[in-house]
């Protein structure tokens, strides 16, 4: 099967849409198929460029773009490259077209679909009642809820199946009246997240506690993700402060990049205990799993996720995560599975975190809950999944 996989955030920006379309489509291809993923270009390229990946049949259709003036972060791809997005396109000749973003490549995917007469596959990764007062902050509650359904409804409504990755999604996208198939399938994460090679995980601490000496001989609480205003990261340190009260020997590491990253460094610079707080920056995907062993507890304040994916790999690698039980984070752990949800409330994340660092058997005994819980979202348990899917959707649009 040939697979086109439009998505307007992908790699090197990191967010939860980019690694569902990486992890998938690399899977997919693993398993046979021809996946192209058509994602923006973020640096000055002028014309669409084929890039080649280490895996078998899996490429990328990089799509020259402009940023946009709400966000530093995401990308704008102007409708002239459309002509030549339907050549390349053309030249692929896709089976099914996944619409992963709602921006102007989903756009434009749902666009060639329809062109070609192609199935759609719509993955509603954004709750955008929600998120979208993250771009515009003075939009009326209601109008904003308005715009949000009208933006998600707009290609449902296109698709022949829709995907939604957790069932707080599900049920939202049913009361949206939509009058398609629509079926829960989570992001799946690799298992090579959770494995690390030991006399490597020496010599990489060993050059951790080089780079942030700080660290060394200190209990880590670890936060891996996009640095933005959404993630609610500010609470952080004041769960640190109470932290750092009952425990002096411990640390805060930040893992990402972001546009509220600078912003983040000097708040932290006027923190009571700003020497024990380090900032990593953006990592390789490929080192992830050894951070995620150098630490003690995974903490994750996010309000705002729809799945939350970083928290599943903390536990992938057997990291205890103390989060804020709200909206997609809530629906991935379900309670308190190789984790502590807790309320959006500092003493009661700081007391959750102070639990875990109190009791060397609970933590151990967490983590091997967490593993055992995250084995739901292997990829070689969904990719499958997604597979049948879209053939699917292929047969309802060629019964139509």
């Amino acid at each position: 099967m040939k697979i086109a996989m439009f998505t307007d955030a992908y790699f090197p920006r990191v967010n939860g849409v980019g690694v569902s379309v990486k992890c998938f489509g690399q899977a997919l291809a693993k398993m046979g198929n021809e996946v192209c993923v058509v994602c923006p270009a973020y640096d000055k390229q002028k014309e669409i460029l084929i890039e080649k990946t280490e895996v078998k049949g899996f490429f990328l259709m990089r799509i020259p773009s402009t940023t946009t003036i709400f966000s530093k972060e995401d990308r704008y791809i102007k409708n002239k490259n459309f002509k030549s997005i339907t050549q390349e396109m053309d030249k692929f000749k896709p089976d099914v077209i996944h619409i992963n973003s709602e921006f102007s490549l989903g756009f434009m995917g749902k666009r060639y679909a329809q062109k070609r007469n192609i199935a759609i596959v719509f993955t509603s990764h954004t709750m955008w009642e929600s998120y979208i007062k993250n771009y515009a902050p003075l939009l009326p509650a209601c109008l904003a809820k308005k715009i949000g359904k009208e933006i998600v409804c707009f290609y449902a409504k296109r698709a022949q199946v829709v995907i939604s990755p957790t069932d707080r999604m599900f049920k939202l996208l049913q009361s949206y009246g939509i009058n398609r198939p629509i079926e829960i399938l989570p992001t799946g994460i690799d298992d090579s997240i959770c494995k690390v090679d030991d006399s490597a995980l020496v010599s990489f601490k060993e050059d951790i506690y080089k780079e942030f000496p700080v660290l060394k001989n200190k209990k880590i609480l670890l936060y891996v993700g996009r640095v933005v205003k959404e993630k609610n990261l500010y609470m952080l340190f004041d769960v640190f402060s109470k932290v750092k009260e009952k425990f002096e020997d411990t640390a805060l590491f930040f893992i990402g990049g972001g546009p509220e990253l600078d912003n983040l460094k000097a708040k932290a610079k006027e923190h009571k205990y700003a020497s024990s707080i380090c900032f990593a920056g953006y990592r390789d995907r490929n080192v992830l799993s050894y951070f995620y062993h150098l630490a003690d507890v995974f903490v994750f304040p996010s309000c705002t996720e729809t799945q939350g994916l970083v928290t599943i790999e903390a536990m992938r690698a057997g990291l205890p995560v103390v989060a804020i039980g709200e909206m997609g984070t809530l629906d991935v752990m379900q309670g308190d599975n190789g984790c502590f949800m807790v309320k959006n409330d500092t003493e009661e994340f700081a007391l959750k975190v102070i639990t875990l660092l109190s009791d060397e058997t609970l933590r151990l005994q967490k983590g091997k809950e967490a593993r055992k819980w995250s084995a739901k979202w292997s990829m070689d348990y969904l990719t499958p999944k997604l597979e049948s899917l879209y053939k699917e959707a292929i047969k309802a649009k060629e019964l139509k």
